[in-house]
């Protein structure tokens, strides 16, 4: 199975040579999102605003690949400060409810945009 490019205008355009996902043998790939809203291009002063928008912008792909939250089997977190743990995991664990996806958390130096959060999935179609 060749892999498929999966793009939408309802999460940000990718900011370099890359792609938004990629499907590619029931998998789908996402490429790390950032919490800016696709409409405007403005990131959230906040990190609970970064955490929501990106998480949406997360669930924006899964739907136009045709996978659902349940199917993220893999998320990783980067966070600009550690210290938004506890804030991130709550919007998180509203965002995917029952289901908990394997995770990592990894504090980074700096982000693109300035952003201070950005996750990446994997799924798997169900």
């Amino acid at each position: 199975m060749a892999a498929i490019i999966i793009q939408t205008p309802k999460a940000p355009a990718a900011i370099g040579p890359y792609s938004q996902a990629i499907e590619a043998n029931g998998f789908l790939f996402t490429s790390g999102q950032l919490g800016i809203d696709p409409a405007s291009g403005a990131l959230p002063a906040d990190i609970a605003g970064q955490a929501k928008q990106s998480l949406q912008n997360l669930g924006a792909i899964l739907e136009e690949a045709g996978y659902a939250k349940s199917d993220v089997i893999k998320t990783v977190i980067f966070l600009k400060n550690m210290a938004d743990f506890a804030t991130v995991n709550e919007i998180y664990a509203a965002f995917f409810g029952d289901h908990k996806p394997a995770r990592s958390c990894i504090e980074v130096a700096a982000l693109p945009k300035n952003g201070l959060i950005e996750i990446e999935a994997v799924a798997q179609r169900s």
